[in-house]
């Protein structure tokens, strides 16, 4: 048994904290990128792009993202590639969250009236000038709120990434509960620093969806 005091448990933890904010923001901004690009291709109406689009979100909402973790560690190493918990974590976390957001965008540019879709046809606008132009702007204000909410399930989301040896939060608590004996004491100190994380994201979309719809009002 090592003799830890509080101080010490909740230094280590900060320290794999800074890898815990780090994966999730590699996640949200990767996965935000693929997601608008997704979207665009589910909105072009192409044939067969809007059900490939569709599978491949509901592949990713449909398995577990323990599953997801596990495949991208042991999947891309079958290509020859060697493989990190850090490269397999960030793949699949980047992945799970673009086919959410995906989702998500999807419906708040459903929610934007045909008429506007119709007025942006009127001028003589292409595709990707309605999208840019008219569709895209109001489709924002309503996703933003619910997009910021998202990033509160990614840094939980994290935490999975631990079974395939990536030292983060919750991995790092294991071996510091290993370590000394004091699971309680030290899963609390990992609580406490997940909700430091999350709360003030949850304030920030809830803020953010009374005053953008405080606006529309």
């Amino acid at each position: 048994m090592v003799d830890f005091s509080l101080w010490d448990i909740l230094r280590n933890l900060l320290l794999a904290a800074r890898w815990t904010v780090s994966l999730s923001l590699i996640a949200f901004i990767g996965g935000g990128l693929v997601g608008l690009v997704l979207l665009v291709l589910r909105l072009s109406k192409v044939r067969g792009v809007d059900r490939a689009v569709g599978a491949y979100v509901q592949v990713f909402q449909g398995t577990p993202l323990l599953m997801q973790l596990f495949l991208a560690y042991f999947g891309i190493a079958l290509f020859g590639i060697k493989t990190s918990p850090w490269t397999a974590a960030a793949v699949a976390l980047t992945l799970y969250t673009s086919a959410y957001l995906t989702e998500i965008w999807r419906g708040c540019v459903a929610s934007i009236p045909k008429g506007q879709w119709e007025a942006a046809q009127s001028l003589a606008l292409n595709f990707g000038e309605q999208l840019r132009h008219v569709v895209l702007p109001q489709a924002l204000r309503i996703a933003v709120p619910p997009t910021v909410g998202f990033l509160v399930q990614v840094i939980k989301g994290t935490a999975l990434a631990s079974v395939i040896g990536f030292v983060e939060l919750t991995k790092a608590g294991s071996m510091i509960s290993n370590a000394t004996y004091q699971p309680f004491l030290v899963y609390a100190c990992v609580a406490l620093l997940y909700f430091a994380l999350c709360f003030p994201v949850s304030l920030v979309a809830q803020s953010l969806e009374r005053k953008l719809h405080g606006n529309r009002r």
